[in-house]
């Protein structure tokens, strides 16, 4: 009866909540699914391999041919996860992961899956995720509860599993995207959970203020002009002098080996539209623009010990503003970009990491806001996800409400303990 009653709501469970849907009647049968045609599959994708050489002498002429009965690759029992499902496989001697790379795609159809992906987490073995349908179409659902110090879950990976931005694991990043490309609720969802901890927030938007001044209740300083961003970059380059001393003093080589009580807050520095900060109208700017990018690019190379880390924001990010973005680029190890107007852009975020990824950058569509492609999925490799929507009135609430947590600079600049 009851095998009845889930066969005829299916379709409307499958519509209406696919995770509802994908644990009592998805998952079973993928499952299923996955145990039955994995022989057949290990066989055809050359997964399967013989207990002997297929070698044979036969008087005296060496013999190659196939096993009859090839041994197929252990397999786990498929575990459910939210929106599809993972399997672990153990390797034959002398595989590689990458046998299994190839094989994602027979295995998608054989599943009967949207996506399959081999993730090699451990040595003798690989991971293979499947998803049931594609997680950059439905919406994700906020993130509740603490991530970590520094870390914020902004979204879904393309392989479904939360999209985690640590900036203790990779302190400095570059987000670019035109407009209306989601870019700006990136930003807005990051802040948004890090506004709930225990870290100090700038800003600088040369907008006018029109981005960032929505968190303005939580942040510590905001310049919206670049000689307010040139006087407040060297204050923060002397703040992380100073730290550096401190650090020196104590026998420690970032701020994180020092007591807790004694540690100075972290700070995260944000710049909204950053090619505002190298354009020059005349030679008079030079000088100026010279200070704004020496000052970040020391803040780049020497942040991620002191607690200081840069979240670089822009439509627009070329070499034509100059060597400056350039070097700043080198410091910036996550890159996030999504739909953008110039190849130029899309250069600068994903060239010198990975040919690939720009091809996939210029896939995303106009219709899809939010998708971006990104690195710091498991392994280390590009992949595309979808941002967290956070609108401006959520945005405002958040900054609002946590605003007591913001120190005052005067605070950072004396070298104050979180």
């Amino acid at each position: 009866m009851l095998a009845l009653l889930l066969a005829v709501a299916s379709p409307w469970l499958r519509r209406r909540v696919p995770n509802v849907w994908w644990a009592l009647c998805g998952y079973p049968a993928a499952a299923v699914r996955v145990l039955w045609t994995w022989r057949q599959l290990a066989d055809l994708q050359n997964l399967s391999v013989p207990k002997r050489p297929p070698l044979a002498v036969l008087g005296g002429v060496v013999l190659r041919g196939r096993a009859l009965k090839p041994i197929k690759p252990r397999m786990g029992f498929p575990r459910w996860q939210r929106g599809g499902l993972v399997v672990r496989v153990r390797l034959h001697a002398g595989q590689t992961p990458e046998a299994y790379a190839a094989a994602c795609e027979s295995m998608a159809h054989a599943w009967q899956m949207f996506a399959v992906r081999a993730v090699s987490d451990a040595r003798g073995s690989v991971s293979l995720r499947a998803s049931a349908w594609d997680p950059l179409t439905v919406p994700f659902v906020p993130f509740v509860g603490s991530a970590g110090v520094l870390s914020a879950v902004v979204g879904l990976w393309e392989d479904g599993a939360r999209w985690l931005i640590d900036l203790r694991r990779v302190p400095h990043w570059l987000i670019v995207g035109a407009t209306r490309s989601g870019k700006s609720t990136l930003v807005a969802a990051l802040v948004s959970q890090l506004a709930r901890q225990k870290v100090a927030l700038v800003g600088i938007d040369l907008k006018g203020g029109m981005e960032l001044s929505l968190f303005e209740d939580r942040l510590s300083a905001l310049a919206t002009t670049r000689g307010e961003a040139a006087d407040l970059l060297g204050k923060l380059v002397e703040v992380a002098l100073s730290r550096m001393a401190l650090c020196r003093e104590a026998g420690a080589r970032s701020i994180w080996e020092l007591p807790e009580k004694g540690r100075p807050v972290p700070v995260v520095v944000l710049v909204d539209e950053v090619a505002e900060l190298y354009l020059m109208a005349s030679n008079s700017d030079k000088a100026e623009v010279t200070q704004v990018s020496t000052a970040l690019l020391r803040l780049g190379q020497l942040g991620a010990a002191l607690g200081i880390h840069l979240l670089i924001a822009g439509q627009r990010v070329g070499s034509d503003l100059g060597p400056g973005v350039t070097a700043l680029r080198a410091q910036l190890a996550g890159r996030v970009c999504f739909r953008v107007s110039d190849k130029g852009t899309a250069e600068m975020a994903l060239g010198d990491l990975d040919r690939e990824a720009l091809d996939a950058v210029q896939e995303i569509s106009d219709d899809t806001p939010g998708v971006a492609v990104a690195f710091g999925a498991a392994g280390g490799s590009w992949m595309r996800a979808r941002s967290q929507l956070v609108t401006p009135e959520e945005a405002q609430r958040v900054a609002k409400r946590y605003g007591y947590l913001a120190p005052a600079f005067a605070e950072l600049e004396a070298g104050g303990a979180s």
